[in-house]
This record gives C-alpha cells, structure tokens and sequence, in this order.
C-alpha cells in the first residue's frame, strides 16, 4: 500500500488539531487571567442567570456529545477493509471532535469573561483533558481502530517526519 495518500490525511489531520488548540489556549488563558486579576476595572454586563445556566448545561451536552458522535464513527471503521478510508474517516471524525471542543472553550470563555462561574473552569479543563486525549498519534489510531499489525507499521511511518 502507498504510504503518501495516508501520510498527507494524517499531517493535514495533526496540523488541524494544533491550530485549534493554539487558538482555544490562549483565548481561555487571556480571560481567566482578566477574571482572576484584581486590578482589572471589570464594567461587563453580567450574564443572566438563565444564559450561564445555558452555557453551562450547552458545555457539559458538547463534552458528552463529542465523545458518543466521536466512538460512533470510529466504530464505522470495522466494516471498511482499506486502510486510507479508514484513516480518512478517523480524520474526520477527529476534526469534528476537534471542533466540539473547539465550541466548548469557546462557551466556556465567554461563561467566564460574563458570568464568572467557577463551573466554566471547571468544564473547560475537562475539554482540555479531552483535547489531550483527542490528539491523534499512531499507537491511539491503532489502538481505537483495531487495526492489524501490518497497518500500525503503515500508520507508524506515516507518522514520521519525511
């Protein structure tokens, strides 16, 4: 099998993930900073109760929704035989992840920056855990797919650096 189909799908999957992740770090970090900080002049307009409600129960419904839509797809690649179509299918099943956590940090950014409920730290480290478990590496696609010995050689040296 050629390895260069499999190697660009899965650099174009890991450079997606990074630059999601770069973007959603700093924009929680940036708001939890102002939040936290007691010298910052804070003239926000307070979140109502219903929408930091909403927020919160949105974050947690992502959180868990990720996952179950996340290990139904994953679950698609035990019927397919090919080895690139399964790898596109764990790629698109990881961007999709990817951009569920993607929304969590972003409601739970601005849960925090408006209403200042601890519970958005909280739910936000919680996608962090998932962000970090998410990240695609060889021996994770392997393992979640089930695949064969000779795929995990192919998926390995897809991997490295040409």
């Amino acid at each position: 099998m050629e390895i260069d189909p499999i190697r660009k799908v899965y650099k174009r999957t890991e450079r997606f993930t990074l630059i999601v992740l770069m973007i959603a770090l700093p924009v929680f970090g940036l708001v939890y900073l102002y939040h936290t900080s007691g010298s910052i002049n804070k003239d926000l307009p307070p979140l109502g109760g219903f929408l930091n409600g909403f927020l919160i129960a949105f974050s947690a419904t992502l959180l868990i929704g990720q996952y179950l839509v996340f290990h139904s797809k994953i679950k698609t690649t035990f019927s397919e035989e090919d080895l690139l179509a399964k790898v596109k299918i764990y790629s698109k099943a990881t961007e999709q992840r990817f951009l569920f956590l993607f929304l969590v940090s972003i409601c739970t950014s601005v849960g925090l920056l408006f209403g200042g409920n601890p519970l958005h730290t909280i739910l936000f480290a919680l996608a962090l855990v998932f962000f970090s478990l998410a990240k695609p590496s060889p021996d994770r696609m392997a393992r979640l797919m089930k695949l064969k010995k000779e795929d995990r050689e192919l998926i390995r040296a897809a991997s490295r650096p040409e």
